[in-house]
């Protein structure tokens, strides 16, 4: 064979077939370019759906996470109140039982060994419950934990100070239960 017969690539270009396919090669990238900016239009829409689908479950996440610390905080206070609703109940039983364990004389008397008892146990339940007693005698006079019922001029007590406790004030943590009712010096 020659290299006559074989044509060159150079030769092959001026063929009119050659042509042809040149153009159809054109016609075919145009096509394919068309093609990719409608895809392009199709994707950037569907990244905006997605954008906006992701929001939202990021939206209904922080809302569900919002829901449940909220309904957690209300269980708790809710607890916390009732807690404290039925300690309340239970304080003119605790000013009893330390009235009657206060008396004087007949310290053999079972009765009264059995008072110290119960007022003890009950002193004792409501310490592990969290509750504080208070009693403010000798204290400065604290508006937000002590009701003022009585004032007394004493030259021995500072100015504001309780001079006398008619009834121990109680708390849960930081929360009155009631109010220490107290006398207080000028």
């Amino acid at each position: 064979m020659s290299k006559k017969e074989n044509p060159t690539p150079m030769e092959e270009k001026d063929t009119p077939e050659c042509a042809e396919t040149a153009e159809n090669a054109e016609n075919t990238q145009e096509e394919v370019f068309t093609l990719t900016r409608e895809q392009m239009e199709k994707m950037e829409a569907l990244a905006g759906q997605m954008a906006t689908l992701n929001d939202q479950h990021l939206r209904l996440a922080a809302e569900y996470d919002n829901y449940r610390k909220r309904t957690t905080r209300e269980k708790e206070t809710i607890y916390q109140d009732a807690k404290i609703d039925t300690i309340g109940k239970f304080l003119e039983v605790y000013d009893n039982l330390e009235r009657a364990a206060a008396q004087e004389g007949d310290e053999d008397n079972a009765h009264k060994k059995g008072m110290v008892m119960i007022f003890n146990q009950l002193t004792s339940v409501l310490e592990k419950m969290g509750i504080t007693i208070e009693d403010p005698k000798g204290q400065p006079f604290d508006p937000e934990k002590h009701n003022a019922v009585m004032h007394i001029e004493d030259e021995n007590l500072g100015e504001n100070t309780v001079a006398t406790v008619f009834q121990k004030g109680f708390l849960l943590g930081d929360k009155v239960i009631r109010f220490a009712t107290v006398q207080v010096a000028n």
